[in-house]
């Protein structure tokens, strides 16, 4: 069955810098954009970044761009998300998607709506 796995949270202070992980498994990892998305506690669940199944295009949210950095590993079914200059409004439970039903090769989805598959999520909280 498929299996999105997060990791690579914590407790950071501002201007710290966080890697995180996600391993997938159950389906064919090139076919799929994958992305990192975060929730805010009381607020709506926001993309943070995508990436095409072979590490290109790339695309980012405006509040992360220069600062965050997503890539993947296509022969470990992983994908990343470096952060870097980390902020106290970074503060957020972060989900690893799948996205098959609306990826092209001219299109990287962006929106949660369409991504097909999600894993449980990482705390990521940074402290002022």
């Amino acid at each position: 069955q498929v299996q999105l796995v997060e990791s690579g949270g914590g407790l950071v202070q501002a201007g710290d810098s966080l890697r995180l992980s996600c391993v997938a498994s159950g389906f064919t990892f090139t076919t799929y954009a994958m992305g990192w998305f975060r929730q805010a506690p009381g607020k709506e669940r926001d993309f943070v970044a995508a990436i095409g199944g072979f590490g290109a295009p790339t695309y980012y949210a405006v509040s992360v761009k220069g600062r965050f950095t997503i890539s993947r590993d296509n022969a470990k079914n992983t994908v990343d998300l470096q952060m870097d200059s980390l902020q106290p409004e970074d503060t957020a439970v972060y989900y690893c998607a799948a996205a098959n039903r609306h990826y092209t090769v001219n299109y990287l989805p962006a929106y949660r709506d369409e991504y097909d598959y999600w894993g449980q999520g990482t705390q990521v909280t940074v402290s002022s």
